[in-house]
């Protein structure tokens, strides 16, 4: 099944690849690999989470917000691929958890990422990771997740 497949079958719907705001590019490919710049928690021009997760943002809404973060990290590195089907497997995935002093639970939070790659990919979205707990985030979001993608040797 491809990703366009499981995206259907999961109804999910890739949002709009995010545009830049800053001196930067959201997605670059370089030889078969796509690297996608951090991508925050954002749907319909609005910020899901902000705030300190442990303090101002629960468990489960930082697991969602990865979520979104990956589903639009997916969405530039579709764009930049050429479409998601272009996209032969997910190869890393940093997470930045904006974490509240204490909060020691960022590999559960990114999660909420990886999980979705799985879903999408099957076995070619298990991926290398990092899950980093940061002092502050950009619009004091909960979260933010770099990508890096292989495309297909045909693409």
């Amino acid at each position: 099944m491809t990703p366009s497949q499981r995206l259907q079958e999961l109804n999910i719907e890739l949002p709009p690849a995010a545009k830049p705001v800053g001196s930067y590019i959201a997605g670059i490919r370089t030889g078969r690999l796509v690297l996608v710049s951090g991508q925050l928690p954002m749907a319909d021009g609005k910020l899901l989470a902000t705030g300190k997760v442990g303090a101002d943002v629960t468990l489960d809404g930082a697991v969602g917000a990865a979520r979104q973060c990956g589903l639009n990290a997916l969405a530039v590195a579709a764009e930049t691929a050429g479409g998601i089907d272009r996209i032969a497997r997910i190869v890393r995935l940093a997470v930045y958890v904006n974490s509240a002093s204490g909060f020691t639970d960022q590999p559960k939070v990114a999660n909420g990422a990886s999980d979705l790659m799985v879903e999408v990919f099957g076995e070619a979205g298990r991926h290398v990771r990092a899950a980093v707990g940061a002092n502050e985030l950009p619009l004091d979001a909960a979260v933010e997740v770099e990508l890096m993608a292989e495309v297909a040797s045909d693409a």
